[in-house]
């Protein structure tokens, strides 16, 4: 009996830490991400966010216009693919690192974005072409620079 005990007790232990584990600094339990179905760097990026540990659900859809407007993408920093994770919107080719870093800190804002689509960044790999980046910050009516990859 308590050997039973025992084992339900590590085992319950084991699942609820789990999502207390992924909310971390990690990998969120929940990560959805809009793409066109004809996308390769899409699907380059979601696998970036796959090696990182994401738990990563996508939709394809060919209203990807429709997807930033619902979630209120500024258009100056919209990209190809959109995620929703955990409360904010991820636009384009954001690395999982600045994700990690976002969800850790919880800053009030609407989401993270790298605008266009920058060679190196992740999905945008072009052998050792790298163009420097921002990823930005933004709010409703506000954006800052979260982090700096210059190559």
């Amino acid at each position: 009996m308590t050997d039973r005990r025992t084992f339900m007790t590590a085992l319950a232990a084991g699942i609820l830490a789990g999502p207390a584990m992924a909310w971390s600094g990690q990998a969120p339990v929940r990560t959805r991400v809009f793409r066109a179905p004809d996308c390769g760097c899409c699907g380059a990026w979601v696998a970036h966010l796959r090696d990182h540990g994401f738990a990563v659900e996508v939709v394809t859809t060919d209203d990807m216009q429709g997807v930033k407007d619902r979630h209120a993408v500024p258009a100056p920093l919209r990209s190809c693919h959109t995620a929703l994770i955990d409360g904010y919107v991820i636009e384009g080719h954001v690395p999982a690192t600045d994700i990690s870093a976002l969800l850790a800190q919880r800053p009030p804002a609407a989401g993270l974005a790298v605008p266009g689509m920058p060679a190196g960044s992740p999905g945008m790999e072009m052998g050792g072409r790298r163009d420097p980046y921002d990823v930005i910050l933004w709010t409703g009516s506000e954006t800052r620079v979260f982090a700096s990859h210059r190559g």
